[in-house]
């Protein structure tokens, strides 16, 4: 069964080079689509899982962290009373205009602010320049930022000082971090709360945007997430870190075009893999229709041929995978450098994806049994 599949595969070489081709555009397709989502909901949590809290106190108005709704302080300190919780911190965070030194371009930037005196984020780099965020008018700036807001770190890198203009404001960059860009921020910023209301004149110091609250030794904390959404007014909503995640996740999965116009774009892979296998088994099945009817008048069954054609679509499959799998890693690395956006190839991904592509493969073969069906010794003999 697979021998005759094989054979009757290379018998035209032409049709079989035309065939892996289109299966390994098809799977280079699904795999960009499935790295550029996979990136979305990556890039969108960096920040999140670099915090050190255990839970987080938002608005519950707010759904993503490109536009976060402040809530009164007043609240944080509440929680702060009660049992199980050990300290709390606060967080600021809003956009600001960028001027690049260079080209005085101007970019939005993620401003991060916090009390420097507090550990918000398990970031080496920030927690070794925490203490140089307390002196006025100075960031930390990210290192992995878009290259429109200029040459910051290749010039704090090589010993020069670097200033930019923040929202009309001269700036110092004192420390680098790495974060990364995401599908809505292109860079960012870490400084001090004081020197964040410096920036925003208009901002009340009470209103911010995110709570963190850190666990006592020996708490759970979804059962402390529970008592104070129980016991505090409902103008505020507490969130374990999976939860806070989930809700990025789901913001830009559900209630954004992007998500959707990703998820979109692998199914177009899949039908368009589909189409191209089916006709050429079809082409090829119909060539050897004869055949199929000879064979079946010396015995053999449907089931038999019915192999044949599935053991050709698994053959298709498995040769289209592995150039399409090559041309989306080089695909992956070049889009990352690119954009700095995390492009990762995983052994899951992987493993995926070549079951997509069988399955692709097969539902054509499946499709195409039809005309196998037709193949009657009746009419050749």
């Amino acid at each position: 069964m697979i021998a005759l599949a094989w054979r009757q595969l290379i018998r035209e070489p032409l049709r079989l080079l035309i065939a892996v081709a289109g299966v390994a555009f098809a799977v280079i397709l699904i795999f960009m689509q499935l790295g550029f989502q996979t990136a979305l909901y990556a890039s969108g949590v960096r920040l999140h899982n670099r915090f050190s809290s255990q839970l987080f106190m938002v608005n519950p108005q707010s759904s993503h962290l490109n536009a976060m709704i402040p809530f009164s302080r007043r609240r944080l300190y509440q929680a702060l009373g009660y049992p199980g919780v050990q300290a709390v911190s606060s967080l600021y965070m809003d956009l600001a205009g960028w001027k690049n030194p260079i080209t005085r371009e101007t970019r939005g930037i993620l401003v991060v602010a916090f009390d420097p005196s507090d550990h918000v984020l398990d970031m080496p780099d920030v927690e070794v320049n925490r203490s140089m965020i307390q002196h006025p008018d100075v960031v930390l700036f990210d290192a992995a930022s878009r290259p429109e807001f200029g040459p910051i770190a290749e010039r704090f890198r090589a010993g020069h000082e670097v200033t930019a203009e923040v929202s009309r404001r001269r700036l110092k960059v004192v420390g680098l971090f790495d974060l990364g860009p995401s599908f809505g921020i292109d860079g960012n910023v870490i400084t001090s709360d004081i020197n964040f209301l410096r920036l925003f004149p208009k901002r009340r110091a009470g209103l911010i945007e995110v709570g963190l609250l850190w666990i006592k030794p020996g708490w759970d904390p979804k059962a402390v997430a529970e008592t104070l959404h129980d016991s505090l007014p409902a103008d505020v909503k507490i969130l374990t870190k999976d939860e806070l995640i989930a809700q990025e996740v789901e913001y830009w999965r559900h209630n954004t075009p992007i998500g959707y116009v990703f998820s979109f774009g692998v199914i177009m892979g899949f039908v368009v893999g589909t189409i191209i296998v089916y006709q050429i088994l079809f082409a090829d099945v119909s060539d050897h229709l004869t055949e199929y009817a000879t064979l079946k008048a010396m015995g053999y069954t449907n089931r038999f041929l019915f192999g044949v054609v599935l053991a050709e679509a698994v053959t298709l499959a498995v040769g289209g995978f592995l150039p399409g799998l090559f041309v989306s890693w080089q695909a992956y690395q070049a889009t990352e450098n690119a954009t700095g956006l995390p492009m990762r190839f995983t052994l899951p991904l992987m493993l995926s994806v070549l079951a997509l592509t069988v399955f692709m493969c097969c539902l054509s073969g499946a499709i195409t049994l039809r005309k196998v069906r037709s193949a009657d010794p009746a009419e050749v003999f």
